[in-house]
């Protein structure tokens, strides 16, 4: 068997996720004490006993998936099974900070501190109601290139993520994503829905916010990864710290390759993907893309005894 740690990305994000894993393992607990002190507040609190609608906003949810995905590796480390069990880490857009933390590339403190940054940055770029995302459901990425090629009229309409061989997702100017959807509907597509989101991320419109993580992670330090990370806008390894930075500031407007890096993990002879963190959506994603890849979701106290029993 080869391994490849997978991290979720945002919309995973549920109140409670992470507090049996913090019960279960000191080391866990650290993890959110750790995320706590960095940003100077108590989001444990607001992951565990807080309102969906805070934890959703973006400065929130991506520091506290990461923290939850960080406490499922810390107690998989405290059963034995450490991040060179696997070939391959990735992350999906947020998840790839996950991915590179887990690797050992920045600290908890610091993925946190840049994470919310990197969530702050991302809402503040695009004036709200001016940017929206949809989902097309049902066409292939080539399709969706031309439906969103058609569809800008002048305006920003990207690719934003790749998600599996028939889901993809648009991004850009509110007016140029509506007559995108409707395309698709006119093409065929199985659904084309607007998604609740508060900025149409990874798209020319995140320009600003680039620069503002350009600024942040110049001020941090990163280390060589202890196993490769495939990078969202590359989808193939990577293991120096340098390229990392630079890949990381083109993340913000980027494309999430998805599916491309599944398949490059795929077929660099990974078979069995450990979703760590909250959420099943990826282990989802990965059965459409490879369909022979075996697949776990580590979220759960649960889940971390049953995977290292399994490595046993």
């Amino acid at each position: 068997m080869s391994l490849a740690f997978v991290f979720p990305g945002q919309g995973a994000q549920t109140i409670g996720m992470g507090k049996d894993l913090a019960e279960a393992y000191p080391a866990a607990k650290a993890v959110f004490d750790e995320v706590d002190d960095a940003l100077g507040e108590k989001l444990s609190a607001v992951i565990w006993e807080g309102e969906q609608d805070r934890l959703t906003l973006t400065e929130n949810a991506q520091p506290a998936l990461m923290a939850t995905s960080m406490a499922a590796m810390r107690a998989l480390e405290a059963e034995g099974v450490d991040v060179t069990a696997a070939a391959y880490v990735a992350g999906h857009s947020l998840g790839e900070y996950s991915a590179l933390c887990a690797a050992g590339a920045f600290s908890v403190a610091d993925a946190a501190r840049l994470l919310r940054v990197r969530g702050l940055a991302m809402q503040s770029a695009v004036p709200v109601g001016e940017g929206a995302m949809a989902a097309i459901l049902g066409l292939s990425v080539e399709d969706v290139e031309k439906l969103v090629s058609a569809a800008a009229g002048g305006e920003v309409c990207q690719v934003a993520n790749e998600n599996d061989p028939m889901q993809n997702v648009v991004s850009g100017s509110t007016a140029a994503v509506e007559r995108a959807v409707e395309l698709a509907k006119e093409a065929g597509a199985k659904r084309a829905l607007m998604l609740p989101v508060s900025a149409p991320f990874h798209c020319e419109l995140m320009r600003p916010a680039a620069v503002e993580m350009e600024r942040a992670l110049g001020e941090v330090e990163i280390r060589d990864p202890k196993v490769p990370v495939v990078a969202n806008v590359r989808a193939e390894g990577v293991s120096d710290a340098a390229t990392i930075r630079t890949l990381l500031i083109e993340q913000v407007a980027g494309r999430v390759r998805w599916k491309s890096s599944v398949e490059w993990m795929a077929s660099a002879g990974v078979t069995e993907f450990w979703e760590v963190g909250a959420g099943k959506a990826l282990s989802g994603m990965i059965r459409r893309i490879a369909k022979d890849a075996g697949t776990r979701a580590v979220g759960s106290a649960v889940d971390v005894a049953e995977a290292a029993a399994s490595m046993r």
